[in-house]
């Protein structure tokens, strides 16, 4: 399986091969498509916690409806020194990120083409957005010793946002590498997310094996 239906480059406003702006580089409908519904995802979920964020400020005894049991506790998460790393509580920075990915997918969708440093922005930007998840996480396991299930889906989501923009722009030479490589990345492209996936479910699997022991 390769990117080539997730992440053809051509539009309505290609004729013969050619762009109206050679300078630039549009994207695919699936990779358009991943991006306006990753970043909805990702909105949804920051949306959700900075709501339960509000009443737990309101309300100290306020439970979220994601607070199930003592391992998935999304109160323990929103009251830990991790959730307002900036000053502000951490999902009110990914609405306004998120938000900006649903408006480049949606820019795609529509035909827009961009110049590579827009392309490399995006990219820094959602490895940024990695990094941070996988911080949080660590965070979150480690530290905090409790799970978000609505963070845990912005680490998802967050995950494939990087990938997918990293996938399009090896294979379009935005960012240069050996041909061998672009070749086997655009036709394994799925490699990574599946494996980055299985670790963290491994890991979560194993943080708490004692208690999910106990459920089967």
């Amino acid at each position: 399986m390769t990117t080539t239906a997730v992440d053809d480059v051509s539009t309505d406003d290609d004729h013969d091969g050619h762009a109206s702006d050679p300078g630039t580089i549009g994207a695919g409908r699936g990779f358009a498509l991943l991006l306006v519904i990753t970043g909805a995802l990702g909105i949804l979920a920051a949306w959700i916690i900075t709501l339960d964020k509000f009443e737990l400020l309101k309300d100290p005894n306020f439970k979220p409806a994601c607070s199930l049991n003592p391992i998935i506790s999304c109160t323990d998460i929103m009251q830990s020194e991790q959730a307002e790393v900036f000053g502000f509580p951490n999902p009110m920075a990914g609405l306004v990120g998120f938000g900006v990915v649903i408006a480049i997918g949606m820019a795609l969708l529509a035909g827009a083409r961009f110049r590579r440093w827009y392309w490399i922005g995006l990219n820094i930007g959602t490895l940024l957005g990695a990094v941070f998840c996988m911080w949080l996480m660590a965070q979150s396991l480690y530290v905090i010793n409790s799970l978000c299930l609505w963070c845990t889906l912005t680490w998802l989501v967050t995950i494939l946002m990087f990938w997918y923009t990293t996938v399009h722009n090896i294979k379009h030479g935005i960012i240069p590498a050996p041909a061998g490589l672009r070749s086997a990345l655009v036709e394994f492209h799925w490699v990574v997310p599946v494996l980055w996936y299985g670790v963290i479910g491994l890991l979560i699997l194993t943080k708490w094996w004692s208690y999910w022991s106990t459920l089967i």
